[in-house]
């Protein structure tokens, strides 16, 4: 049967964008996290060879990086970021108070919605940037200025989130496990992260592309028991979804954007 060429694009772009992350990867776990053949990876791999993309070795590939291939993956992952904001967008909901952190796919939820007397309350100063309606109040924590993210910690922004809570939160993360749940490669933002989870009275979002889901780093800030919905895309790991789900956890999976709006 004539396999359409959208379903080999799409399968070789999964491919890279998976290389993209981890350097190399092996022929059979690539037929495994897509589902299909290792003659059909290794068919795969070949086309992508050609193209200067890949250089195979026995048994996997590596990828070939170059300054335009990383600003093509650069601008292909703000495409999965707006779409994944664009979808958490939809849950904000008229007079809403809500959580924001550092996470730069959570802040592009301000760009998204439409819901009116929306309060919104983030340690991310960059929020300061953002496209925001009139009718939009947003509230930074103050606290510890830290670059490069130009995050805000430490007790003078612990202390104000004490005093206030959210109807909802919408939080980015730097790795997602069932086992060790929400991850940030943070020491500083931990805190903050756990406070916003805590003083959430109605429903806990993380946001995270394919890359955050089943990776961990190094300080927790919340088990998988506090999270009502995951929204990620569709190139996440199958497995980590499916698991999640059998907790109970919703997970939304979105497609990139094809472009900004």
């Amino acid at each position: 049967m004539k396999v359409s060429r959208s379903i080999v694009d799409n399968r070789r772009t999964k491919i890279l964008e998976m290389l993209r992350h981890h350097e190399s990867v092996k022929v059979n776990e690539l037929a495994e996290q897509l589902n299909t053949s290792p003659l059909t990876i290794r068919r795969d791999l070949e086309a992508l060879e050609k193209e200067n993309l890949v250089m195979r070795f026995h048994g996997g590939a590596s990828l070939i990086k170059d300054e335009g291939q990383e600003n093509m993956f650069s601008s292909n992952l703000t495409l999965h970021k707006h779409a994944i904001a664009k979808e958490a967008a939809k849950f904000v909901e008229d007079g809403d108070t809500i959580f924001i952190n550092t996470s730069s796919t959570a802040l592009l939820i301000l760009n998204y919605i439409t819901a009116k007397q929306v309060t919104v309350i983030t340690n991310n100063a960059k929020a300061i940037f953002s496209k925001i309606r009139e009718d939009m109040m947003v509230f930074l924590t103050g606290g510890e200025l830290r670059f490069p993210k130009e995050s805000m910690v430490g007790d003078f922004a612990i202390n104000n989130l004490s005093r206030v809570k959210a109807s909802k939160c919408f939080l980015g993360c730097s790795g997602l496990t069932i086992e060790e749940g929400i991850t940030t490669a943070v020491l500083q933002e931990t805190a903050i992260n756990e406070l916003m989870l805590n003083r959430t009275t109605g429903e806990r979002f993380i946001l995270g592309d394919y890359q955050k889901i089943g990776r961990t780093h190094s300080f927790v800030s919340g088990s998988i028991d506090k999270i009502s919905c995951l929204i990620t895309d569709i190139y996440a790991d199958q497995n980590v979804v499916n698991r999640l789900r059998e907790r109970n956890i919703e997970v939304i999976q979105v497609k990139p954007l094809k472009r900004i709006e």
